[in-house]
């Protein structure tokens, strides 16, 4: 039996801002000296991102239409985290529930027919939480089988994915909706340091949702394929995310991609190496974009071409970092891609496909979190 994601649905808050809209927004705040400002328009205009989604109007600039930060350009006193939370509280049911709805549609499952309910967040708390809402607006079964997944940041998909692969494999007839909802706009902070400027010109909000279901024929369907993780020792400097009295302060150091250039090799290999695979039988990539310099670093150690990262690429340019929506949004990206060009008749990945594996798409997708951690998972896509 395969683990199959049946259908993947997206979703973004209504207020959509340019990169240029977002940088306009920091200049203008007083908190931030004359030489960070001086480096904002450089690195919002390199970012590789384009446009961003978020939950809040503040950022686009007009006092009168603030809702979390005070309408003033000094933006004091600082909104605490019980006043963030309570904008996660009201937000994030409803676009989780936007998004787990159009899943449930796309895989033609009627909401009671759902088994297994995994929600993945780290932006925000609450109990009863998004998983009490989305049985309630999506008419879910009161008995479903709860799991909820909290504050592991960018790569918790994949320890959903996980869980809901052990499901299915275990219980033929189990139908899971696995729901990523992340709003990381509401912890932007005004902080007079480069990290937390790069950390504010990256971060967006967004959700995402997925039906696994155990099945037999897995014909142009997304099939998972096994998961893998490590920690890598002795770096929790380097990506951490904490509560802070003003909103959940992240550390992303400057340092990360090259970490993760010296330790990824290694690690990928030994994965590959699990499933009896090397590189060359890799046709896609899914990495989760935490910056450009990330995809960029990991483009350059495995040589990959610009086609094997243009979805990551992709997304990030028209999204952001979104945390653990991202991945979810790369692969409906990729199959739409492969599905569409396999229906042209064409290959998918041009002259770098592979012709002893023309009977079905391997791909390797990855993300990293706090810790320092890495998440991966092989998946195919049966022709």
């Amino acid at each position: 039996m395969h683990t199959v994601l049946e259908a993947i649905a997206t979703a973004n808050p209504p207020y959509c801002l340019t990169q240029s809209q977002a940088a306009a927004f920091m200049l203008k705040s007083e908190g931030l000296s004359g030489s960070i400002k001086n480096r904002i328009p450089a690195l919002y205009a390199n970012s590789g991102i384009d446009y961003r989604y978020t939950c809040l109007p503040d950022y686009g600039g007009e006092l009168a239409s603030f809702e979390l930060y005070p309408p003033n350009w000094a933006l004091t006193p600082t909104p605490s985290t019980f006043e963030r939370n309570q904008k996660y509280n009201f937000y994030a049911p409803k676009l989780s529930c936007q998004a787990a709805q159009q899943a449930i549609a796309e895989a033609k499952l009627q909401p009671e027919h759902i088994t297994h309910l995994i929600v993945v967040s780290c932006t925000g708390f609450a109990a009863p939480g998004v998983d009490f809402y989305l049985i309630k607006h999506l008419g879910l079964s009161p008995t479903i089988a709860r799991t909820m997944l909290g504050f592991m940041g960018c790569h918790a998909a994949f320890n959903g994915l996980r869980i809901a692969d052990a499901i299915c494999q275990s219980d033929a007839n189990a139908k899971v909706l696995l729901v990523c909802v992340e709003l990381c706009t509401l912890h932007f902070q005004v902080a007079n340091s480069l990290e937390n400027t790069i950390i504010n010109a990256i971060f967006a909000d967004g959700a995402a949702a997925a039906i696994l279901m155990a099945q037999t024929e897995a014909q142009g369907k997304l099939v998972y394929q096994g998961g893998d993780s490590q920690w890598i020792v002795d770096t929790p400097d380097l990506m951490n995310w904490t509560v802070g009295n003003t909103g959940f302060l992240m550390n992303l150091s400057a340092q990360i991609p090259h970490v993760l250039a010296a330790h990824l090799p290694n690690y990928v290999e030994s994965m590959l190496n699990r499933h009896q695979l090397q590189l060359s039988d890799l046709d896609f990539w899914a990495v989760h974009p935490g910056g450009r310099r990330i995809v960029d670093k990991i483009q350059a150690v495995f040589e990959l071409s610009d086609r094997q990262v243009a979805d990551s690429y992709g997304v990030l340019r028209d999204y952001g970092n979104m945390s653990s929506p991202t991945i979810l949004f790369i692969l409906k990206r990729i199959l739409k891609g492969i599905l569409n060009s396999d229906a042209d008749g064409n290959s998918p990945l041009g002259s770098l496909a592979n012709p002893s594996n023309s009977s079905s798409h391997r791909g390797l997708a990855i993300a990293f979190g706090p810790g320092l951690s890495i998440e991966s998972c092989l998946f195919s896509i049966l022709n």
